[in-house]
């Protein structure tokens, strides 16, 4: 869960009009002069027309272009990227990167369609490691109750989840935060960091707990992800 959008081919038809010579020999000078100099305008014309709009085009667009500014859209993934949600997105392929990422990579200068964050909640006292009033499962991941839950059913690995969480290192420097967002996260369980998917099984709905995810149930030392143990706090607010 880590912290982390052209060009217009013009084409101009120049007509041209084709002209004959005429062959009656009946007909009078002046009509025969008037088709010619007919006949000789109309080319000039519509070249004269066809080629002002075709100077004139290509200046208004470079003239958009440099006004334009690449913008980027969480809501609408760029080229290479298949889902953008909480801080990041999905790369085509796999692999993630960080809006900041994105946005360098595809030359952003703005982005929409994120709600403005407030502050980050701040890190819990006990925040750089566990004490002894917590549980710790077979595989080493600690939990401590702060709020209870409804008492039903727990999720399971396949279920997808909402929840409230804020994530901590343990020098407790916050890193990412459904809380600072304003808005709850939904995933599947299955396809989280290994301690997450662990640890909201042990909960039920309205359950609130603190857990210390060992590195090894965590991001494994992933370069670009947070490091060592990390310390989340964790509401589960729905189960489908």
């Amino acid at each position: 869960m880590r912290n982390s959008v052209f060009i217009i081919l013009v084409t101009v038809a120049l007509s041209g009009c084709e002209s004959t010579s005429p062959t009656a020999a009946n007909k009078s000078e002046s009509s025969a002069t008037s088709k010619k100099a007919n006949t000789a305008e109309t080319p000039k014309k519509a070249v004269s027309k066809a080629t002002a709009k075709a100077k004139a085009t290509p200046k208004a667009k470079a003239a958009d272009t440099k006004k334009g500014e690449i913008v980027f859209d969480p809501r609408t993934p760029p080229a290479g990227f298949t889902n953008c949600h909480r801080n990041h997105c999905h790369r085509v392929g796999g692999g993630v990167a960080s809006y900041k990422q994105v946005m360098q990579e595809i030359g952003a200068t703005k982005m929409v369609g994120v709600p403005k964050q407030k502050p980050m909640p701040k890190a819990p006292t006990d925040v750089a490691g566990p004490g002894p009033d917590v549980e710790v499962t077979a595989s080493g991941l600690a939990s401590k109750l702060i709020r209870k839950g409804d008492g039903g059913r727990k999720p399971v690995k396949t279920d997808v989840v909402t929840v409230h969480y804020t994530g901590w290192t343990t020098d407790g420097k916050a890193f990412d935060s459904s809380v600072s967002r304003g808005r709850p996260a939904t995933f599947p369980l299955n396809r989280v960091i290994p301690g997450w998917s662990e640890g909201v099984q042990l909960m039920t709905i309205g359950e609130e707990r603190r857990f210390w995810i060992p590195e090894h149930l965590a991001y494994k030392g992933r370069q670009g992800a947070p490091q060592g143990m990390l310390v989340f706090d964790v509401e589960l607010i729905g189960i489908r």
